[in-house]
Order: structure tokens, then C-alpha cells, then sequence
């Protein structure tokens, strides 16, 4: 917060939205707005301009009688011509001046910025901190810059956060860089603005912008999310914050896996025409090497959670399909 003033963070406190664009809650959003609403009321005065001259010639020189009379009209005015290419080449480098400063800005962290790992994967984010903890949302504090270091474990994505004004690419193979920071404390709303698939539109989640204290003591009980929790209780966390929500239903539904509900216990038909049943070791391969038995009927999508889920993690995930209901016969359409 030292790096801001006192009027500026009162500023982006009480500044509310527009039309076009929600209330600016980052050290970004003023000179980002600057140069969006530039470039819009030079679209709006050259619209309005071509509009009203072409309505006006519309009149003065419509056609009158049955003579057409030539007019003889000038070859060559060396003014009008300058003005026409000198007015746009001065709007042009104003804009490019602008945007690249601000490009550059939003390209370059600070040293020391707070950094958090991001994953994306259709259609969920994933946010690994410091200490090794992994949340489906982005919690940051309040006045800090922070660093989003971002890939892909499938397709592109971008995240984008409306209320910031940043939006990057996450590419598939390699890293991509943002970062912002947010002087208000508040919940904003992030957005997947690459299409990605089916449930692309479902692919959202909060940032929560935090009072230090209030950060520290979360991170604190985040890392440690399962202790006291009975293991079904625990894996119904596991289930929610790694992704799992995404494509298993628990109510039966059939979306990009198969539903969990009733499945442990089951025998499933694979893809290379054996079978097996759903019980714990096969969870397990399932989550640490998905595509080693793919269920018939479904797509070999699912990534690898290698390194991502321990085993405490993976035991508490097994309890919890346990808890879904009896194990019973399910179409041989599914794996998780």
C-alpha cells in the first residue's frame, strides 16, 4: 500500500462502473480506461462527423431536373491533403505511445512481487502458492504486486479479470506472465476469455483481495485444509479444489466423465475391451495415470494429477466416492 497514495486508493474505493466497463480496482484500470475511452470518442466524433457531411452532400447535391450539369472539380489541394494524413498520423502515435507504455507496464513486475503459480485445464483454474497449496480461487493481499506465473495442461485459456483490466494467454508448453495490484480489499470475478471448449463459459473464479493479516491467517489454515475432517468430508475438498467438479457429476449426470455417484464397486468396460472394478487401486491409476484404462465411451482427456494430489489427498478422494450412495450396475460408459 506504501507505493500508493492516499488519494489514489480513495479513489479506486469509491469510483464506481460506467457503462462500458466495471469499477477500476487495480493500479491499471485508470490508464487503461484513459486509452479505451481515447480511442472510443475519436471513433464517436469521426462517426458523427462522416454522418452528418455525408447527409449534408446527401442534400446539397442531389440531382435536380432531367440536366446534369459537369462541374469541372479540383485535380490537386496540397492542404487538404496534408491535413487528412497529418491529423491521422498524430492520432495514431498518441495511441500507440499510450497503449505501448501501458503494455509495458502490465509486461513488467516489480521485483519481489508476490508470485503465485497458476494452472489452467478445461475448465478449471488452479492457484499453487508459496507453500505449496493449491486453491481453485485467487486470494492475494490488499496493496501487494503480485505475479501470476500461467500454463496450460490442454488448450489455451486466458485469464481475465474485468475489474483489474489484465488478461493473458495460458498456452499449452509454456509460461506466461501478469500481474496486477489491487489497493482495494473486495471479491472480483475471473474469467476465461478464450474459447476452450463446451463448458468454456463455466470456467470462472474470484479473486479475494485481502488485508495482509487476513491473507497470512488464511494461507495458514488453507495449507493444512483436511486436518480434523473425517475423510469423506476431506475428499469432498479434494473433489471441489483439484478440478474434479468439472467433469464428474455426483448426481448421476453424464457430462465429460462419467458420474460418481454409486460407482465404487462397479465393473467398467474399457476401451481395449477389458474390464475391472472400481475400487481403490484403480482410483488411484486413474488419478496418477489416466489414460492407462480408458473407459469405452469416453474421451482419453483427462490430464495427469502426478504431482498434484498426494496421497493423503488420493485416500480422502477414495472415502468420498465410497459416501456416494451403494455401489450399482452403471452403463459401461464412464471412468473417473
Amino acid at each position: 500500500m506504501s507505493a500508493l497514495s492516499q488519494a489514489k486508493v480513495a479513489a479506486l474505493a469509491g469510483g464506481g462502473g460506467t457503462f462500458w466497463l466495471p469499477a477500476q480496482r487495480s493500479t491499471f484500470a485508470a490508464h487503461t480506461d484513459a486509452a479505451f475511452y481515447l480511442i472510443f470518442w475519436i471513433c464517436v466524433f469521426f462517426f458523427v462527423l462522416i454522418v452528418v457531411l455525408a447527409l449534408w452532400m446527401l442534400f446539397k447535391y442531389r440531382r435536380r431536373g432531367d440536366v446534369i450539369e459537369v462541374q469541372p472539380s479540383a485535380h490537386h489541394n496540397m492542404m487538404l491533403e496534408l491535413t487528412w494524413s497529418v491529423i491521422p498520423l498524430i492520432i495514431m502515435l498518441v495511441i500507440f505511445v499510450m497503449g505501448f507504455r501501458g503494455y509495458m507496464d502490465l509486461h513488467t513486475a516489480p521485483q519481489g512481487a508476490y508470485e503465485v503459480q497458476v494452472t489452467a485445464q478445461k475448465w478449471a483454474w488452479s492457484f499453487t502458492y508459496p507453500n505449496g497449496y493449491e486453491d481453485p480461487d485467487l486470494h492475494v493481499p490488499v496493496g501487494v504486486p503480485v505475479k501470476l506465473t500461467m500454463t496450460s495442461r490442454d488448450v489455451i485459456h486466458s485469464l481475465y479479470v474485468p475489474a483489474f483490466r489484465t488478461k493473458q494467454d495460458v498456452v499449452p508448453g509454456r509460461y506466461t506472465v501478469e500481474w496486477f495490484q489491487a489497493p482495494v480489499a473486495g471479491e472480483y470475478p475471473i474469467f476465461c476469455a478464450e474459447y476452450c471448449g463446451t463448458k468454456h463459459s463455466q470456467m470462472q473464479a474470484t479473486v479475494f483481495v485481502q488485508p495482509q493479516a487476513e491473507f497470512d491467517a488464511w494461507l495458514a489454515k488453507a495449507g493444512d485444509y483436511m486436518k480434523g475432517l473425517a475423510p469423506a468430508d476431506a475428499g469432498a475438498l479434494v473433489y471441489k479444489k483439484k478440478g474434479c467438479v468439472q467433469c464428474h457429476s455426483i448426481d448421476g449426470t453424464r457430462v465429460v466423465g462419467p458420474s460418481f455417484k454409486g460407482s465404487f464397486g462397479t465393473r467398467r468396460t474399457f476401451a481395449d475391451g477389458t474390464s475391472g472394478v472400481m475400487d481403490e487401486n484403480y482410483i488411484r491409476e486413474s488419478v496418477l495415470t489416466p489414460r492407462a484404462k480408458v473407459v469405452a465411451g469416453f474421451d482419453p482427456v483427462m490430464p495427469t494429477f502426478q504431482g498434484r494430489l498426494k496421497e493423503p489427498e488420493i485416500a480422502a478422494l477414495i472415502a468420498y466416492l465410497k459416501s456416494l450412495g451403494p455401489a450399482a450396475p452403471e452403463p459401461t460408459t464412464g471412468r473417473p
